[in-house]
């Protein structure tokens, strides 16, 4: 069965609404929002500050959540103040940081502190005797310069400053009695970037 034909269109009545649709149209491009401009790269919306960097916990609870809110669930909470961690992502008073071990999730921003830390790594190739494989803190950043202690992995430091070979890091080590300042390869660290110098 065929469609009932349309009767033709008064031509009066079509160049009417030909001008309407031509009116129409701009209205509708400038009523559209403008597209958003995209963030810089590199550098947080919220702060500015270069993304990624790194950061450490404040406090010795810190809870990990699946999204920057706190109707979001805790995946993880952290109970290791000074704990080093790389802030990926910034929205609102969130950020999202990542630990060492590659665990990502959200966490409010007065959680975090620009304080440096950072923690030993094992050597690659030795991760099955990582509890085993102790780094040596020298008394300068010199291999044949005297030890001041070996480290183990996991262990945390406060970064006072990497050349980008070497970083000078101070340990509290309860069993000497009070912090011991060395220097240590910027390699065997996580909470600093290759070749990154800190002053």
């Amino acid at each position: 069965m065929r469609p009932p034909e349309l009767p033709p269109m008064n031509p009066t009545r079509l160049a009417l609404l030909a001008a309407l649709f031509a009116l129409l149209v701009p209205l509708t491009a400038e009523a559209a929002p403008p597209p958003a401009s995209a963030p810089e790269v590199g550098k947080g919306p919220v702060t500015k500050l270069p993304l990624p960097r790194y950061a450490s916990l404040k406090t010795n609870r810190v809870n990990l959540r699946e999204g920057p809110s706190k109707d979001h669930r805790t995946l993880w909470v952290f109970q290791r103040e000074g704990l080093p961690v790389e802030i990926v992502a910034e929205f609102e008073t969130w950020r999202r940081i990542r630990d060492s071990e590659g665990t990502e999730g959200w966490v409010l921003h007065s959680l975090l502190s620009g304080r440096r830390t950072a923690v030993v790594i094992p050597p690659s190739g030795e991760r099955a005797d990582a509890a085993k494989a102790t780094v040596p803190l020298n008394a300068r950043a010199d291999e044949q310069s005297g030890e001041q202690a070996r480290l183990q992995p996991g262990v945390i430091g406060s970064v006072k400053s990497c050349t980008g070979t070497w970083c000078r890091l101070v340990v509290p080590l309860p069993e000497k009695r009070g912090d011991v300042d060395g220097y240590i390869r910027q390699s065997r660290l996580w909470g600093v970037y290759p070749d990154e110098r800190v002053e």
